[in-house]
């Protein structure tokens, strides 16, 4: 796991996924943009198997869920998981997930949150075999989850 820099972010602007998911997750272009805007709210990542480039993970951090329902209810988790189309299946999603975990637990977080696009070609599966449930929730169209990390 690396940080996005002057040296890499042109490897992580021609990440790509499979062509049949690009309509279930943001490019990496437009990831670092929110990154950019939302300062240190965002956590964004590159994974690196030596030195090739495999994917991009970006995390969100203690952001308000739902101030006018509950000011209180505060979340952190995955906002975006882009893996290399020819790196899918490696172990590399499951990496970046447990990075996030990790980085999470370490600033104190007791659940990771995430969303995902329903449907058959989505990646809730994905994210079911992880641990996580869905919570009932929508955000955007898309299905909560959650999985319990303390």
């Amino acid at each position: 796991m690396e940080p996005v820099t002057p040296a890499n972010v042109d490897a992580a602007l021609a990440l790509r996924v499979h062509p049949h998911q690009e309509h279930n997750v943001t490019p990496v272009a437009h990831s670092l943009a929110e990154a950019y805007a939302w300062g240190d709210t965002a956590w964004p990542r590159l994974v690196f198997d030596g030195d090739e480039l495999v994917g991009f993970v970006m995390a969100f951090l203690d952001i308000p869920w739902n101030e006018k329902k509950d000011p209180a209810d505060r979340r952190s988790g995955l906002w975006r998981l882009n893996i290399a189309a020819e790196g899918q299946g490696k172990g590399y999603g499951r990496f970046a997930v447990e990075a996030v975990r990790d980085e999470l637990l370490r600033r104190g977080s007791r659940r990771l949150y995430v969303t995902w696009e329903p449907g058959e070609d989505g990646p809730g599966e994905f994210y079911r075999r992880l641990g996580f449930r869905t919570t009932g929730e929508v955000s955007g169209g898309q299905t909560v989850g959650v999985l319990d990390i303390g």
